[in-house]
């Protein structure tokens, strides 16, 4: 079963407005809390080029 993480500074009361990630053994996943069904292989480097830029803006 693939463990889920989020946030804790995810808004809302319930939890429901973030981003999800997931390790896949060989990777990333990533979801919408909103609609759990599309999930997004990534690869690590890539998100941590992601953050980074992120983190730059």
């Amino acid at each position: 079963m693939t463990q889920w993480q989020k946030s804790t500074f995810s808004s809302g009361t319930d939890g429901s407005n973030c981003v999800e990630l997931a390790d896949s053994g060989t990777g990333v996943l990533l979801r919408e809390s909103d609609d759990p069904t599309r999930i997004v292989p990534v690869a690590p480097n890539a998100l941590a080029a992601l953050i980074r830029g992120i983190r730059r803006s």
